[in-house]
């Protein structure tokens, strides 16, 4: 059973579709993900963040949000309620 505050994973995936400079979007995501409360790993297809689901869903509400007139683009995101801890339910 996990002690620590019930965690939340998420795999975030921001594919611009239509975009001036890709790569400046993409990292205005990834600034957008740093500046919350969350731990966070960079991948090269994915970011992974773990944190309270409350503020996960914010995240993603507010990288839509600030994307949303920049370009056209796919918001790829998967909800884990797994936070790693050891599962006994198997």
């Amino acid at each position: 059973m996990c002690t620590m505050e019930k965690i939340v994973s998420c795999e975030i995936s921001f594919i611009p579709i239509q975009s001036e400079n890709y790569i400046e979007d993409v990292e205005k995501v990834l600034d957008i993900i740093k500046a919350y409360d969350l731990e966070y790993s960079i991948g090269v297809m994915s970011t992974t963040v773990r944190g309270n689901k409350k503020i996960l869903i914010n995240l993603i509400s507010d990288i839509y949000d600030n994307m949303e007139d920049k370009c056209k683009f796919v918001l790829d995101f998967k909800l884990s309620n797994i936070c790693g801890c050891s599962y006994q339910g198997i």
